[in-house]
């Protein structure tokens, strides 16, 4: 996407991010990152809703129905290292960082899994989403898991 002045802003898709409506009800789901390459977004700053720094995008999960971004991984830990889950969800593209809707503090304390290999279960993937106050219904999927890591 170029400006007037010729400086480039950076964005994995040709559409722009999509942002939540200031007074959507916490019922409704909210509008999810339109994507056509998230590889570019892997090692991009993910900033909370206050500006403040939370790591590195490390992975990205996907709705095994819908094929959207859902849920990115940045890892955390000083002694027992592990991958926190980070909502994608209305995230805001900029040209070097990714803003999410949720605040440190709730990813701090967002489920995780360890740097290799771990899935979430079923029943982890359900307290994942309630934990950011996002809808989960199980995937119709043998395993029954809604998110893919990609």
């Amino acid at each position: 996407m170029e400006t007037d002045e010729g400086s480039t802003t950076e964005l994995p898709s040709e559409e722009p991010a999509v942002e939540p409506a200031p007074d959507a009800a916490p019922d409704e789901p909210a509008p999810s990152v339109l994507h056509q390459d998230l590889s570019a977004w892997r090692g991009r700053d993910l900033i909370d809703r206050d500006g403040q720094r939370i790591g590195a995008l490390q992975d990205v999960y996907f709705d095994v129905e819908t094929d959207e971004p859902r849920f990115g991984t940045v890892k955390q830990g000083w002694i027992n290292r592990h991958l926190t889950f980070v909502p994608l969800v209305g995230v805001t593209v900029g040209p070097a960082s990714l803003q999410v809707t949720a605040t440190k503090q709730q990813i701090k304390n967002a489920p995780h899994i360890g740097l290799a290999g771990d899935e979430l279960s079923g029943e982890e993937e359900s307290a994942l989403y309630h934990h950011y106050q996002l809808n989960y219904t199980p995937s119709d999927t043998q395993s029954g898991r809604r998110l893919a890591r990609r």
